[in-house]
């Protein structure tokens, strides 16, 4: 929840027009800019330019840097210069939640191994899905001997956007991460989904609780069943 609100706040910076006006200025640039010629850049009064600037700074869409762009040094050079340019933090907002991202890195650890084991691609993108399942369960627990609870499956499947919802012994899956690659890739995405899941489930230690192919329109191809 954390992460997903950092996200809508810096999502939000951009709405306003003047900050947006700035952000896509300092981007487009190949070098860092100053304040100055961001402000005459996009055609507002250097105050105005400097707040958006510097809120943006804040929302980390922007980095700083200090230079002295005259190039000289020592007495009388004067002071460094504040640049802006564009921050590596990517920004990006589903709803409802996707993350197409973990499944890109799946994919792509499951090609790799292809290509260099030799093995067929199916069978590597589900051991690559399993390892990022146990990786993921792993990065869940509050520290390294943290023992497992009932509840660390589920809270990790929600901070993955899987919205768990509890239904008797079954637990339905309401959301998919991988939406539309499931659509066009059901078989793929949803043995990928499968694997990711039960690794999960073993890392965290929950013998109980079974994750099993149920798939039903609208919804994730995985229930989860207490035994």
């Amino acid at each position: 929840m954390d992460d997903f609100v950092s996200q809508v706040n810096g999502v939000g910076a951009l709405a306003e027009p003047a900050r947006r006006a700035l952000y896509l200025y300092v981007a487009g640039q190949s070098e860092p800019v100053s304040r100055d010629r961001a402000a005459e850049g996009v055609d507002l009064p250097r105050h105005t330019a400097k707040f958006h600037l510097d809120k943006l700074v804040e929302e980390g869409l922007l980095d700083t840097e200090f230079r002295r762009l005259s190039g000289r040094r020592g007495p009388g050079a004067g002071r460094p210069t504040k640049l802006y340019r564009r921050s590596t933090r990517q920004v990006t907002v589903t709803l409802p939640e996707r993350h197409y991202d973990l499944a890109g890195q799946i994919l792509a650890d499951g090609v790799d191994t292809a290509a260099g084991e030799g093995t067929p691609v199916l069978d590597a993108v589900r051991r690559a899905a399993a390892a990022a399942g146990r990786r993921l369960a792993q990065s869940r627990r509050t520290g390294a001997s943290a023992a497992a609870t009932p509840d660390d499956a589920l809270t990790t499947l929600a901070a993955l956007g899987y919205e768990p919802r509890p239904q008797g012994d079954t637990t339905v899956l309401a959301n998919c991460p991988f939406h539309a690659l499931a659509r066009e890739h059901t078989a793929l995405v949803c043995g990928m989904n499968l694997q990711l899941i039960e690794a999960m489930l073993d890392e965290l230690g929950n013998p109980r609780v079974q994750a099993r192919l149920d798939p039903a329109p609208g919804r994730c191809c995985v229930t989860l069943t207490r035994e």
